[in-house]
C-alpha cells in the first residue's frame, strides 16, 4: 500500500464493517478498491474466486482487473470476479435459467431488437402509436424499478398508462416466448428469482463473500436491491462513489442511494477521498464553489497539491459560428506555444449537436478529432448478419435473428411466405423455426415454397448440433465454416456498391470471427476454460450493449464529446462550449431537481481539466431558423469571480488600454508562431 494517503489507506483497511468511500473527482478511487482487494487476498484470506467487485463500464472493468493481477504478482488472482452490474446479473441467470422458467441458451435482445417487438405488438393489437409514444422507455424505467407489468397496470391512472402497462405485459409474454431477456432483465430477473427463491438467494450469498461496488452513485432502484440481496445481513461489502457525479437520472440513476445506505446498514463506515491527483487548486476551488449550490447529505471540499494554476478562461462569442472558430484558433495557438500534442486537448458539450461547427472548423484547419459515439462495430450490416446466425444458432426460438437471416443470403423464401409461416406459428405458440419442422406446415405452402423453408430449418438443426458439440478452438473453426458454407463473402460482392466498400465489409467479419478467437484463447488462458459458442455470444451481446461508444485504441486526436460520455476521462487541456442558460443548464432541467443534475454535469465537465480549463459561450445562437438572444450560464456567476479571466462579460466595459494590451497579446503570439514555422 505504499504511496496512499490516510484517508486511502483507512478505505482499504476496513473490513469490520461496511464501509462507504465517498470518493471526489480525481481522488484514486480505483486504486483503493484494487489494493482492498489484494488487501481481503492477503491478508484476511479471502479466496479469490469468493470476491465479487462491480462496475458499470466494460474498460473499467478490465482495468480494474489488470491492476489487481499486477498487485497481487505472485499471488494467485485466478477465480476474481470483476465486472459490470450486467455481467454479474447475466451470469446469475446463466447459473440460474432453470428457476426462471428459461431455457439454457436463452437470446439478449438489444435495444434494436426490443423496439421491433413493440412496433410488431402494436401493429398486431391496433394500437395507436401516439398514444404508446416512448412506451420502450417507460418499459425501461418499470423494470429498473422492478416493478411487474401487473403492477403497472394497477398504478396506471389514465388509459395512456393502461395501454402501455398492456403493452408491457404482451412484451413479456413475446420475450418469454422468443427464449430472450432484454438489457433490464439482466438485473430484474436475478432480483425478482433472489426474492421468491431464498434457497437460491442463500446459495449465491455463500458465494459472494465481499463484495465491491464501483460508481455507486450511478446505481438505480433494481441495482440497489441486488447489492441488499447479495450481501445479506452479513454486510460484507465497500461502496464507491460520489454524489456530486451523479449525472444519469435519465437512466434511473439514484444518488440518494448513497444516504439510504445508513438507514440500512447502520455500522456503515463513512470515508471521505477529497486529496485531487489530477487538476490544480483553482479549477478544483471553482469545482467546490460551483457544487456548493446543490443541496448535500454529505459534504466534501476536494483539494491538491499541484498548486494554483492557471486562471478559468471564459470567452464571450458572438455566435455560435464564432465560437467554433475561436475554439479551434486558441487550440491551434496553445498547440504552438506549448508543443502539446492532439490528445492533450478535449472539447465537451452537453448535446451532440453542438460538435458539427466545431467539426466543420476542425476539418478546415487539418486537425484530427475523434467523436465519442461514433458508429459502433456492431452497428455495421455485415456483423449484425453474422450475429443474427450465431444467436438463431445458439436459440432457435430468436425469431428476430431468424427473420434477419433467413434470406440473407438470397434463398428466394418471399414475404407472402414468412407471413404464413409466422401466422402458423402463431396460432401454433411455436418458434418459428419449429414451425419449418412439422408436419403441418405442408398443408399451408406450395411445393416450392415448403422446400425452402424446410431446408433453411435444416441447415439451422445441423449448424445447431454442430455448435452445441463444438467448444474452444473448434468454436471458431465452426464460424469461419459457417461464413464460408453460406457463401457470405459473395453475398457481399453481389449487394455491395463498391469494390473498397466490398472489401471493408469484408474485413469486418474477419475482424469478427478473430474477436471470437481472442475471446477463446483469453478463457483458455486465464480460467483453463473451454467456451462455448452459446456464452461467446451472450458476452458479444452484452459487450454490444454495454460500451458502444467506447474505444481502447491510443489515438493522437483532438476528443470531442458530451458531457456524460466524458465521465471518468480527464485531459490536459478542457474546453466547456455552449456554457447559456437552456443549452446549460438545458431549457428542460431549469426547475429542481433537473436543475442540480444539469450543475452536477458542469462539475463533473470543470474537473476533467487538469491543467486549463476554457469556457466560451454565444451571445446569439441559432434557433429554430432563427437568431436567438442567449444569456452566460448561470454556472459560470456560480464560479468565484477571482479565478476567472472572463473575456468579454456582459455589462463590463473593457477600456482602450487593455484592447490594446490584448490586441499587442495576440499580434506577439502571430510573430512567434510566424517566426518558429
Amino acid at each position: 500500500m505504499h504511496g496512499l494517503n490516510e484517508r486511502q489507506r483507512q478505505a482499504v483497511l476496513h473490513v469490520d464493517t461496511p464501509t462507504l468511500v465517498l470518493a471526489g473527482a480525481g481522488s484514486g478511487k480505483t486504486r483503493v478498491i484494487t489494493e482492498k482487494i489484494a488487501y481481503l487476498i492477503r491478508k484476511h484470506d479471502y479466496k479469490p474466486h469468493t470476491i465479487y467487485a462491480v462496475t458499470f463500464t466494460n474498460k473499467s472493468a478490465k482495468e480494474m482487473k489488470e491492476r489487481v493481477t499486477k498487485l497481487l504478482k505472485d499471488d494467485n488472482a485466478k477465480g476474481l470476479n470483476v465486472s459490470t452490474f450486467h455481467n454479474l446479473g447475466l451470469n446469475i441467470i446463466r447459473r440460474e435459467y432453470a428457476a426462471l422458467g428459461y431455457k439454457a441458451n436463452f437470446s439478449i435482445m438489444d435495444a434494436t431488437d426490443a423496439a421491433q417487438i413493440i412496433k410488431e405488438l402494436m401493429h398486431k393489437q391496433n394500437v395507436d402509436p401516439e398514444i404508446v409514444d416512448g412506451v420502450q422507455w417507460d418499459i425501461s424505467n418499470w423494470k429498473n424499478a422492478y416493478l411487474s407489468p401487473q403492477q403497472a397496470l394497477e398504478m396506471a391512472q389514465d388509459e395512456m398508462q393502461q395501454a402501455r402497462a398492456l403493452l408491457f405485459q404482451a412484451y413479456e409474454k413475446q420475450l418469454k416466448a422468443y427464449n430472450a431477456v432484454d438489457f433490464d432483465d439482466l438485473i430484474g430477473l436475478p432480483v425478482r428469482l433472489f426474492k421468491e427463491q431464498p434457497r437460491i438467494l442463500d446459495k449465491w450469498q455463500n458465494r459472494v463473500r465481499y463484495l465491491l461496488v464501483d460508481e455507486y452513485q450511478d446505481t438505480n432502484a433494481a441495482q440497489y436491491e441486488l447489492v441488499k440481496q447479495l450481501v445479506g445481513v452479513q454486510a460484507r461489502f465497500t461502496v464507491v462513489g460520489d454524489d456530486d457525479q451523479s449525472i444519469y437520472a435519465w437512466r434511473g440513476a439514484q444518488p440518494e442511494n448513497l444516504a439510504m445506505l445508513k438507514q440500512d446498514f447502520p455500522a456503515l463506515e463513512l470515508i471521505k477521498l477529497e486529496q485531487n491527483y489530477r487538476s490544480s487548486n483553482r479549477i478544483l476551488q471553482s469545482a467546490n464553489h460551483l457544487i456548493a449550490n446543490n443541496p448535500h447529505v454529505f459534504e466534501k471540499s476536494l483539494w491538491s497539491d499541484m498548486g494554483m494554476g492557471d486562471h478559468l478562461r471564459v470567452i464571450a462569442c458572438a455566435n455560435e459560428n464564432q465560437e467554433a472558430e475561436r475554439v479551434v484558433s486558441e487550440i491551434i495557438l496553445h498547440k504552438f506555444k506549448h508543443r502539446g500534442k492532439n490528445r492533450d486537448y478535449a472539447i465537451l458539450y452537453r448535446g451532440n449537436h453542438q460538435a458539427r461547427l466545431i467539426e466543420r472548423a476542425l476539418r478546415e484547419n487539418n486537425l484530427p478529432y475523434v467523436i465519442s459515439g461514433g458508429k459502433s462495430f456492431f452497428d455495421h450490416a455485415e456483423i449484425k448478419d453474422v450475429m443474427s446466425y450465431l444467436k438463431l444458432i445458439v436459440n432457435p426460438d430468436d425469431d428476430a435473428a431468424f427473420l434477419r437471416v433467413v434470406n440473407t443470403p438470397r434463398r428466394e423464401i418471399g414475404a407472402s411466405t414468412l407471413e404464413k409461416l409466422a401466422t402458423y406459428a402463431t396460432h401454433r405458440g411455436i418458434s418459428l423455426f419449429d414451425a419449418t419442422q412439422e408436419f403441418g406446415i405442408t398443408n399451408i405452402l406450395s411445393d416450392k415454397a415448403l422446400r425452402r423453408v424446410q431446408l433453411f430449418g435444416e441447415n439451422l438443426l445441423k449448424w445447431a448440433q454442430q455448435a452445441e458439440a463444438a467448444q474452444g478452438e473448434e468454436v471458431t473453426h465452426f464460424v469461419r465454416g459457417l461464413i464460408e458454407e453460406i457463401d457470405y463473402d459473395n453475398w457481399l460482392h453481389e449487394t455491395t456498391n463498391s469494390p473498397k466498400a466490398t472489401e471493408r465489409r469484408i474485413n469486418n467479419v474477419r475482424d469478427l470471427t478473430l474477436w471470437i478467437e481472442r475471446i477463446i484463447n483469453k478463457a483458455q488462458q486465464e480460467d483453463g476454460e473451454e467456451k462455448k459458442l452459446a456464452s461467446i455470444v451472450a458476452h458479444m451481446t452484452l459487450m454490444d450493449m454495454m460500451e458502444r461508444n467506447e474505444s481502447d485504441q491510443e489515438h493522437d486526436m483532438i476528443s470531442l464529446m458530451t458531457l456524460h460520455a466524458s465521465k471518468g476521462l480527464e485531459f490536459p487541456f478542457v474546453f466547456l462550449i455552449g456554457m447559456e442558460e437552456e443549452l446549460l443548464p438545458h431549457k428542460q432541467n431549469l426547475e429542481s431537481p433537473g436543475l442540480e443534475e444539469e450543475r452536477r454535469l458542469a462539475y463533473v465537465g470543470i474537473t476533467r481539466a487538469k491543467h486549463t480549463l476554457t469556457m466560451t459561450y454565444a451571445s446569439k445562437r441559432r434557433k429554430y431558423g432563427e437568431d436567438m438572444i442567449c444569456e452566460p450560464s448561470r454556472f459560470l456567476y456560480e464560479l468565484p469571480e477571482e479565478l476567472l479571466h472572463w473575456e468579454g462579460k456582459p455589462g463590463v466595459v473593457v477600456s482602450q488600454e487593455e484592447k490594446l494590451k490584448h490586441g499587442n497579446e495576440n499580434l506577439a503570439n502571430l510573430r512567434s508562431m510566424l517566426s518558429g514555422s
